[in-house]
């Protein structure tokens, strides 16, 4: 229940849904005065949330300061990378890497500098209606063919959430005595993921990637004209937010 929850949670959040809804009630309100205050909120919205200078300030906030894979200095026994980076694609046979799939590339790179020991996949099928889409599977078919050993390679394949991400990753944690952990997902993502793990009593040292926020700009099309990718940004961190309370609300966190 909570999944599908969260996937109508995920269209309430977005901007665009938002403009979607008001241009829809423009159209269906008479009154004169409330058109106008509907037409105002449609600008207000597109050029709010379409501003990139204000939406990249928001995640430098929220995003854990940035560090090298060089500041490592420790080895860890197990690196637990949550999925949501990457889809299958039937027809080619080949694996679309998303923006997170991050996750994915900077597990293997410290992998192979030997900062990790082994990696954890942790992803089942996060769609409700690409169910056989299992992450953590082909994933770890991918990491095969590039010659990372099966020995070195655990996955999780039923985890639909970030919850679940964590509670699996406990029990494989535990079954096999590990001890340094190391958690790999997106920078936007740490806090709920890190609270996760917290809350089940398993300490994680946390790896972010995948960063959204870059060197601050004062170009002027950066401060002042709207940009379209700045309503994804607006929608992910509006549905991570909405996930966090969810999860505190829930006893998660």
């Amino acid at each position: 229940m909570f999944f599908y929850l969260s996937k109508i949670l995920s269209f309430l959040t977005s901007p665009v849904s938002w403009l979607f809804l008001l241009i829809i009630g423009y159209f269906i309100v008479k009154k004169s005065v409330w058109k106008k205050r509907i037409l105002y909120s449609i600008f207000g919205v597109f050029y709010f949330f379409g501003n990139m200078f204000i939406v990249d300030e928001i995640f430098r906030w929220y995003e854990p300061p940035k560090k090298s894979i060089e500041s490592i200095t420790e080895t860890y026994d197990i690196a637990v990378v949550l999925g949501g980076g990457t889809t299958f694609d039937y027809e080619s046979g080949l694996i679309d890497f998303h923006e997170s799939g991050d996750r994915v590339f900077i597990a293997l790179q410290l992998y192979k500098q030997k900062k990790v020991k082994k990696l954890l996949i942790s992803g089942g099928s996060g769609s409700m209606v690409k169910t056989d889409q299992i992450e953590a599977d082909f994933i770890k078919q991918y990491l095969l063919k590039i010659g990372v050993p099966e020995k070195d390679i655990l996955v999780d394949n039923t985890s639909k959430n970030t919850l679940e991400n964590a509670v699996n990753s406990k029990k494989i944690i535990e079954q096999h005595g590990f001890s340094k952990i190391m958690l790999i997902t997106s920078a936007y993502h740490i806090p709920r993921a890190k609270a996760c793990f917290d809350k089940l009593g398993l300490q994680v040292t946390p790896f972010a990637v995948d960063y959204e926020h870059g060197k601050r700009l004062f170009y002027f099309n950066h401060l002042f004209l709207p940009q379209t990718k700045a309503y994804r940004l607006w929608e992910t961190i509006l549905h991570e937010w909405i996930g966090f309370v969810s999860y505190k609300l829930a006893g998660y966190v």
